[in-house]
């Protein structure tokens, strides 16, 4: 099977249900395979090619799920970018890829121009303005530029008859490149698929299940939220983003959400939003967290707040989608911990010379299995630091970068990524241990640690905190409170108090900001 067919399947068994909900407006599965129909059959009249890589740069809405179903069916390559990224690093993704071409929106045209005004690969763009709520800007139009493709009426989901098989490409997801430019990850129809199946599997996801997803769609954690509901003719609530937590709450309440995917900065919001309990979110059954480990105040919160539901905390990078969960019932036992590999996969710790660590060590996670990208786009050297020869011969496992200590038993917690280490008077520091520590302060909303350049130290530790609303600190509470609780060497030298944290277009601290 391949990554479209799944949703060819579910659509054919329930082409009456709902597939998806935006902004109140429902739209059935059969109604979503006119839609794929539609883009499938311009994107064939414009030539687009087996392998070919088409660049989805759209919001969250219907037409961008159906253009990734559309891509695929033609046998191209999807490419989501996040309508956040601007023109010059859209005209290097373009370029990078070669993409054929560009789906985008009215809004985004500005940026789309410019971008396409460096680019010579793009053939078509294609511009949807049915979706748009502001006028039209007065942008001259792109020589390549035309309508969005409109829905076949009445085609439904035909299916595929491609000679395409699960090696080949199904999408290129490009990293955030925040330690240069951003990397294409190469991501097969068998890697996509295996990972979908895993991570649906260990959810226990329904047909009858409704997810809510305000997480951006070029963003892998929000991309397979779409993906896994489409494979079992399930149903997902599609939002722009949680900019405006009540809106998505008001929504949740009336539609019965049942799943509720987040990253640790929603779950800041929602934690702090004081009408949280006017909102009746008794329907939920599952919370999902990644992207980020949340401190474990933070999880014992979100417990607090949705008895009903069961949460999962997991780990996972672009380049395998998932790689770990921790059981629910393993939460009260060890809440700290990301949990195990996931099904059909394997996970290990490494030393500095690849050696495999035993229970109780730290060191770098690999990990094998067929959800393992192929590597990065056109970037040998890049790739051949990541992906290594495996345990048996000819195979290559995934080197994450980032590091775990296990505990006796092999459950795995994130102690940091490699590059963010603090080495301090001879000692290493785990960013990520005396953030917890912090968070657990009274009066802490956020808290990020980097180390910073000490002429005794090597590298000090220094601590970013904003404060939740109507509560102060200083900095010597921050730091008495470290004393309190881990080895002098940890405990921050530096406190700074800020408003905001910045973050990446997925909403993970950036650290690199910090610095």
């Amino acid at each position: 099977m391949l990554l479209h067919q799944t949703f060819e399947s579910a659509a054919a068994r329930h082409a009456a249900h709902r597939a998806i909900v935006r902004e109140g407006v429902a739209t059935t599965y059969d109604a979503m395979a006119d839609r794929v129909e539609g883009i499938a059959a311009s994107l064939r009249a414009c030539g687009v090619q087996r392998g070919e890589r088409v660049a989805l740069f759209l919001d969250n809405c219907v037409e961008m799920v159906a253009a990734i179903y559309a891509v695929l069916k033609v046998g191209a390559v999807f490419m989501p970018i996040n309508t956040l990224t601007k023109a010059d690093k859209l005209a290097y993704i373009l370029n990078d890829a070669e993409a054929c071409a560009l789906l985008t929106q009215q809004e985004l045209a500005e940026t789309s121009r410019a971008a396409l005004a460096q680019n010579s690969s793009v053939r078509h763009c294609f511009m949807l303005t049915t979706y748009a709520h502001g006028k039209p800007d007065d942008g001259t139009p792109d020589v390549r530029e035309r309508p969005f493709p409109a829905a076949l009426a009445g085609a439904g989901c035909s299916p595929s008859h491609l000679d395409l098989i699960d090696q080949d490409l199904a999408a290129i997801i490009y990293t955030s490149g925040s330690t240069g430019d951003a990397k294409g990850v190469m991501l097969t129809h068998l890697n996509m698929l295996s990972a979908l199946r895993s991570v649906r599997g260990y959810l226990g996801l329904r047909q009858d299940d409704v997810i809510c997803c305000a997480l951006p769609l070029a963003f892998d954690y929000g991309l397979y939220q779409c993906l896994m509901t489409f494979s079992l003719g399930a149903t997902v609530v599609l939002e722009r983003s949680f900019t405006f937590p009540v809106k998505v709450l008001t929504t949740m309440a009336k539609e019965r959400v049942t799943v509720f995917p987040g990253v640790p900065t929603m779950f800041t919001l929602l934690t702090n939003l004081q009408t949280l309990k006017d909102f009746d979110l008794s329907a939920l059954r599952l919370i999902t967290n990644t992207a980020a480990a949340l401190p474990e105040t933070q999880i014992a919160q979100i417990r607090a707040l949705f008895p009903q539901a069961t949460l999962y905390s997991m780990y996972g990078l672009t380049e395998c989608k998932r790689v770990t969960y921790l059981p629910p019932e393993q939460l009260d036992i060890r809440p700290g911990s990301v949990g195990r590999g996931m099904p059909n996969e394997e996970v290990w710790l490494v030393d500095d010379a690849g050696r495999r660590l035993p229970y109780g060590a730290t060191g770098e996670l690999v990990i094998r299995g067929s959800n393992v990208m192929r590597g990065y786009w056109r970037k040998p050297e890049q790739t051949a630091q990541r992906l290594r020869p495996g345990p048996i011969p000819g195979e290559l496992v995934l080197y994450s970068g980032d590091l775990f200590r296990t505990d006796a038993e092999g459950w795995l917690y994130f102690v940091a990524r490699r590059d963010d280490i603090i080495k301090s008077r001879g000692e290493k520091v785990s960013p990520r241990e005396v953030e917890n520590v912090i968070h657990a302060l009274d009066g802490v909303l956020e808290a990020a640690v980097i180390g910073v350049d000490d002429a005794l130290l090597g590298q000090a530790v220094k601590a970013f905190v904003v404060c939740k609303p109507g509560h102060a600190l200083n900095e010597r509470q921050v730091i008495k409170h470290c004393l309190a609780h881990i080895e002098n060497f940890m405990a921050p030298k530096y406190v700074e108090f800020v408003d905001a944290l910045p973050r990446t277009d997925t909403g993970k601290i950036k650290k690199s900001g910090l610095r």
